[in-house]
């Protein structure tokens, strides 16, 4: 038997690498899938924020020192614009947000009570959550000054002139920030996830081609039994993504400098369990078509839209609620959630159950396919 096998995988392997276009479907896509992540994550630079200022209070002191304070701040744009401009950018995107000082700003901040002051975007708290908290900071100080005045001009002025005088020292440290860095090594994986998927449907696809080209009735001729031939299959499939994620790796780290936060090892070993489940699912999708026309049709249909939905090519946040739980379905959501969790510090033992649920994946769809081959009239039994 083993010698059979061996005869089987090495020919295999031999037949299908022998067509160059095969090496670079099966180990140039992954790699473009790397590159094609890296040039949409890529970005790094921080963006200054624009922000409108519609400034009614006229020539108060306080609102004209406040837009002055503000446009200080590093990153940050402020232009002058109409109530009118500012909803009319904003719509448009020219702009993230706006700040409109309505007349009487001036003399509620020196009442202790600040009011007459709105902050406006299109983008949510957190695309202007920079600019309000130095906002807040810069009016809160101000009004804090007022209370302690209790009325006496004088005195607040003294407070406030002392304030916009001094001098604070400010360090500024830069820090690496490696969260893009790991968004751009988990959507390449999540390409890497795909291609598998694609190379296990066209390697399980040999079965059905070399069924209509009459060569597996020749090999069942021979003393090698169709359990050997299937099984051939599957380590020929095992072989090739093992080499698939190996390479893509390499590259990863070696060429691109991608730093997944996780390591090599346990990286490996969640994609080695995955490859299983790629390997059953094309695997079931051979047992239920009748050519290989149909069962690439149905690779097709199953790929694609499950990758998509899983999160593979872009972040799942993104996603419906809805359209999250489905993914919660589909094996290619459980192999990017462990590795979110192992590049939050998790270890081995915190992806249990992703590993457990991955192999119930590989086993179900094992169990189909032995069941269909087995009932197949068309391959006279291929288990």
């Amino acid at each position: 038997m083993w010698q059979e096998l061996w005869f089987l995988v090495v020919s295999t392997l031999r037949r299908t690498f022998r067509n160059r276009s095969n090496l670079v479907i099966n180990f140039g896509l992954p790699i473009v899938g790397i590159l094609l992540a890296t040039v949409i994550y890529g970005s790094s630079g921080q963006p200054d924020l624009r922000i409108g200022v519609v400034n009614g209070d006229g020539s108060a002191k306080i609102a004209a020192d406040t837009v002055q304070f503000m446009g200080k701040m590093n990153h940050m744009k402020l232009m002058d614009v109409t109530e009118g401009e500012l909803k009319k950018q904003l719509a448009e995107g020219s702009l993230d947000g706006g700040l409109v000082l309505s007349e009487g700003y001036s003399d509620s901040v020196m009442a202790g009570q600040p009011d007459h002051i709105a902050l406006r975007t299109v983008k949510g708290a957190a695309g202007t959550a920079y600019f309000q908290a130095m906002l807040n900071s810069y009016v809160d100080n101000v009004s804090a000054m007022a209370r302690l005045s209790a009325g006496d001009s004088a005195k607040f002025e003294r407070l406030y002139d002392h304030y916009s005088a001094s001098n604070y020292k400010l360090t500024i440290s830069t820090v690496n920030d490696s969260s893009s860095t790991k968004q751009m090594s988990s959507q390449s994986i999540g390409f890497l996830l795909m291609f598998m998927l694609t190379s296990s449907g066209s390697l399980s696809e040999l079965i059905l081609k070399n069924r209509e080209n009459r060569t597996y009735f020749r090999i069942l001729s021979s003393p090698i039994s169709a359990k050997v031939y299937v099984l051939s299959n599957i380590i020929v499939n095992l072989i090739v993504m093992m080499a698939q994620i190996v390479v893509a790796l390499f590259f990863m780290r070696a060429v691109f400098h991608l730093s997944a936060g996780v390591s090599f090892g346990s990286l490996g070993l969640l994609l080695a369990v995955y490859a299983l489940v790629s390997v059953s699912l094309s695997l079931a999708v051979v047992s239920f078509a009748k050519s290989s026309g149909a069962a690439s049709a149905m690779q097709n249909l199953i790929v694609t839209p499950s990758c998509l939905i899983a999160g593979c090519f872009f972040p799942i946040s993104v996603m419906p609620e809805t359209m999250q739980r489905i993914a919660d379905f589909l094996p290619q959501r459980w192999v990017l959630q462990a590795i979110e969790k192992l590049q939050s510090g998790s270890g081995l033992r915190d992806i249990g159950l992703n590993f457990s649920i991955l192999l119930v994946f590989a086993a179900v769809f094992f169990l189909i396919a032995v069941y269909k081959f087995g009932r197949s009239d068309d391959t006279r039994n291929f288990v």
